[in-house]
């Protein structure tokens, strides 16, 4: 016992000082916040629209514009653009209150004021979030880097937020994978057991708009076609960082709250 106590003293503080210090180091393989420069697109070039698995990129008023909540991220837009217009930052805020605020067209800094929870949710949940997560038929992938906020390093708790294992304990949902036919009534009936008020956040292309599985007979192309979402976390998967960035600034922790 005195090694190990020894040993917990010798490594130090391992939770990272996020969000009061930086944020932790990305790979150089992270793909963030989409770039669109405008000012490079050809009139009448339709590469990128053409290469986009998901339909995420469209022309939009004779420019590109993507959809981040159908965006896979895979960058085949950018390596399809010949005038290199399309390009990835390492932004990783990427959470949104409203479907429609996803749809960008340059690279605009979120406003966290705009992805806090209203005033009224927030007097009741502002402190403390309970959350029950329900995969509807995801790869994993996401879920993965949703339960590694719970590690030590992450330390999601911190933040008054955990998952819990009975919808009647929780504050809300945390829903990922595109809602198949088999999940179809179990999100449903999971989301009817949630006391009133309740949130629903979901997490990752699939929950929000189908994902690479979008208009396939057997999914609902997201979690919005059955309960109604609050926040929307977009990604493929999103990175930890992304959706712990994601639930603080929805609790109102990145601004002061």
């Amino acid at each position: 016992m005195l090694k190990i106590i020894l040993a917990r003293l010798q490594q130090g503080h391992q939770t990272m000082k996020y969000p009061d210090g930086p944020a932790p180091k990305l790979s150089d393989r992270f793909r963030g916040h989409p770039i669109i420069n405008t000012a490079r697109c050809s009139p009448g070039c339709n590469a990128c629209v053409q290469a986009c698995p998901t339909g995420a990129m469209a022309i939009k008023d004779h420019h590109p514009c993507i959809d981040l909540g159908k965006c896979l991220f895979c960058s085949d837009c950018s390596s399809a653009c010949p005038e290199q217009a399309v390009a990835y930052s390492n932004d990783y805020r990427l959470a949104a209150r409203q479907r429609q605020d996803m749809v960008i067209d340059n690279h605009q800094p979120t406003d966290p004021c705009s992805v806090a929870m209203d005033k009224n949710l927030k007097k009741l949940f502002g402190r403390s979030l309970k959350l029950r997560q329900v995969s509807a038929g995801g790869c994993n992938a996401c879920e993965a880097d949703t339960n590694v906020l719970n590690t030590l390093a992450w330390d999601l708790g911190r933040f008054g937020i955990q998952f819990v294992a009975s919808p009647r304990h929780a504050d809300g949902l945390l829903i990922t994978g595109p809602v198949t036919e088999n999940m179809h009534l179990a999100l449903k009936k999971t989301y009817d057991a949630v006391p009133e008020p309740k949130i629903v956040i979901a997490v990752g292309a699939c929950a929000i708009s189908g994902g690479p599985y979008i208009d396939h007979e057997q999914v609902k192309n997201g979690a919005d076609t059955v309960v109604p979402v609050d926040l929307y976390i977009p990604g493929c998967p999103p990175h930890p960082l992304t959706i712990l960035d994601g639930l603080i600034t929805f609790m109102g922790h990145r601004y002061g709250g």
